[in-house]
């Protein structure tokens, strides 16, 4: 336990200023980030970041993960970054033929989903900051209450297994606490902050996004489960690997900028 305080005390003292600051220093922390937990993705299939494929996939994410005010002053042949999704397909299944098959198409599939997974989520970690400060921390609060909540209610009250083949440890009652934790923050910031969002349609936002939250770590969990790993990587003492730490982030960030902006 004490391994673990002291970690997540540096990291949130690493982090937060990052946050804060904002422009190029947070999106080079995003770049390490989502670089790191594709290297931990790609580790569970046994594919090597150190490689052809995985310096492809590598740079992709960094492509992708550019924010558009920067990726108009790259000259790519005008390509937008769909057309050059279809530019890595090519290259990963032509590279499947020429080393007839020792990198085949599931893996060659696997890493292409991986920097999709890892790329849409920190991308838009990204842009929720552009939008406001207040946002993102709206976001990240949310996160971290409901698995802190989920935990704690979990521990205490809960009873009913909610998903026992994927998380044994994860309750029905802890669920629903996970929930109601993040509520609390909705109406902190609804009284405390300027957050440009009416409380109606922050306590609908916040239930959404705490629900798809916990499906995002049960999503990470069946990867692990299916890889029989315990963490994705050992990056953080006490903690596990950076796809440990923000896989709540992947799923909850790109919902709550299409939330934001799709929402009456």
């Amino acid at each position: 336990m004490k391994e673990r305080i002291i970690t997540a005390a540096i990291l949130i003292a690493i982090f937060i200023p990052m946050v804060i600051i904002g422009g190029i220093p947070f999106l080079l922390l995003t770049y390490v980030m989502a670089t790191i937990a594709l290297y931990e993705l790609l580790q569970m299939r046994k594919l090597s970041i150190f490689s052809f494929h995985g310096a492809l996939a590598t740079l992709f994410l960094w492509i992708f993960l550019l924010p558009p005010h920067l990726y108009d002053k790259l000259y790519l042949f005008s390509l937008s970054k769909m057309e050059i999704s279809f530019v890595i397909v090519l290259i990963l299944l032509s590279y499947t033929v020429i080393v007839k098959n020792n990198f085949n198409f599931d893996q060659a599939g696997f890493s292409f989903f991986s920097i999709f997974y890892i790329g849409i989520g920190f991308y838009y970690m990204v842009q929720i900051r552009e939008q406001g400060l207040v946002l993102l921390f709206f976001a990240l609060l949310v996160v971290w209450m409901t698995d802190s909540g989920a935990y704690f209610v979990g521990k205490y009250l809960g009873k009913r297994k909610l998903w026992p083949e994927i998380s044994p440890n994860k309750t029905i009652g802890g669920f629903i606490g996970g929930i109601l934790s993040a509520i609390l923050v909705a109406i902190v910031f609804a009284i405390f902050t300027n957050i440009p969002v009416t409380t109606v349609k922050l306590l609908i936002i916040t239930v959404i996004l705490s629900i798809f939250g916990q499906l995002g770590d049960l999503a990470e969990s069946a990867l692990k489960r299916h890889f029989a790993v315990k963490d994705s990587g050992r990056i953080f003492p006490g903690h596990g690997g950076m796809l440990d730490r923000c896989d709540s982030w992947l799923f909850v960030l790109p919902l709550l900028y299409f939330l934001l902006t799709k929402l009456p």
